[in-house]
């Protein structure tokens, strides 16, 4: 039998709910993982797509991460001075195998204080508040320093879901869980960084990214 693995996401009212449950479906199939959704509830967490996810832990029910995930959305910025929710991921991150993110869930992070010191990723358009917190922005979809593994934002999930993997156990784990969903991603649009877009397509995301997050 695999040694268990425990891995922690945690998600909150405007969770971008692609940024959990992309790495998520990756990282259950990894041997010995077991996948643990947590809210300060388990009441049903509504995400900023309009459905919720339905938490398995809360924060005093969650057990000892080997694993802490971090996702962005709107959500965030409602979270950023929520102490009893900073304490929380203070106390896993001291002992935590890997502290980790996806998109602005990095800001997160470090608003607890676990990003100080360290290179990390986000979300293009966030990525420059990075320094806010100590941290070192790196523009690359996944980004490794020690022990901690930050992903860019939204689809960039599942990359980081895979390296995750092959840290944890070994890249042709990582290889055949990346056949059995069949990743392999072919974009109909190749305008997925500000450098391919161009200036007038950022200009419109980065709008509509200003209004959902004022919204939430």
């Amino acid at each position: 039998m695999p040694n268990t693995i425990h891995i922690g996401f945690l998600i909150y009212p405007d969770v971008t709910q692609l940024d959990a449950t992309g790495p998520a479906q990756i990282l259950s199939r990894m041997p010995g993982a077991v996948v643990h959704m947590i809210w300060k509830t388990e009441e049903p967490v509504r995400t900023d797509a309009g459905f919720s996810i339905m938490p398995t832990d809360t924060l005093e029910s969650c057990p000892n991460l080997d694993v802490l995930c971090v996702p962005g959305g709107p959500g965030q910025k409602q979270l950023m001075d929520d102490e009893e929710l900073l304490v929380f991921l203070r106390r896993q991150g001291e002992g935590a195998r890997y502290v980790t993110s996806v998109c602005s869930g990095s800001l997160l992070l470090g608003a607890a204080g676990l990003m100080n010191g360290y290179k990390a990723t986000c979300h293009w358009a966030f990525r420059e508040m990075l320094p806010t917190f100590g941290a070192e922005p790196v523009a690359e979809r996944i980004v490794k320093d020690r022990n901690r593994i930050t992903g860019g934002g939204v689809t960039a999930g599942i990359d980081f879901g895979l390296a995750l993997v092959a840290e944890l156990t070994d890249e042709d784990t990582a290889k055949i869980i990346q056949l059995s969903v069949e990743y392999d991603p072919h974009p109909p649009f190749d305008t997925g960084t500000p450098e391919k877009a161009g200036p007038e397509l950022e200009a419109q995301a980065r709008s509509i990214l200003e209004n959902i997050q004022t919204s939430a």
